[in-house]
């Protein structure tokens, strides 16, 4: 708000960018743990290559107990994010309402990033495996295990 005030209502990109950057990893890490509630194919997939006969029911209880933790975890840390966030940028843009336009602009730059972001993130570890890959004769196995290990991210 000081910065605001001090350049006359003028919009500082130099000034925003490391709140960008730190509002996208927020964004990123809030990101990373709803996946791992809302995605359950792993459990799934284990309970299918499962050999075993004759624990299917059981294991099959435990995978449904399994699941409806995550799901109900998921939707309750959802619902109270929303809510906490609608919350506070309702509050804030009634008692500054002089800066709703900034923070359209903060939303709107951190938008375009979150769709960016990602371009980059999946093309850096195709980069590394096709050139793993390019020459058979030359086997790079380093490569090909870095390009494996940034594909986790």
């Amino acid at each position: 708000m000081h910065n605001i005030y001090v350049n006359k209502g003028s919009f500082d990109i130099e000034y925003q960018i490391p709140k960008i950057i730190y509002s996208s990893l927020i964004s990123y890490g809030l990101n990373t743990l709803f996946k791992i509630l809302a995605l359950s194919n792993d459990l799934i997939i284990e309970f299918k290559q499962n050999k075993e006969i004759i624990n299917v029911d059981q294991s099959g209880a435990n995978l449904r107990k399994k699941l409806n933790i995550k799901i109900w975890l998921y939707f309750i840390l959802s619902s109270i994010i929303l809510i906490f966030c609608w919350y506070y940028i309702s509050m804030f843009c009634a008692i500054y309402g002089n800066t709703q336009y900034h923070l359209l602009k903060d939303v709107l730059i951190n938008f375009g990033l979150d769709l960016i972001s990602p371009l980059g993130i999946c093309l850096l570890p195709v980069f590394f495996r096709i050139h793993s890959l390019i020459n058979p004769k030359k086997r790079r196995v380093y490569l090909y295990k870095f390009s494996k290990f940034l594909q986790l991210f």
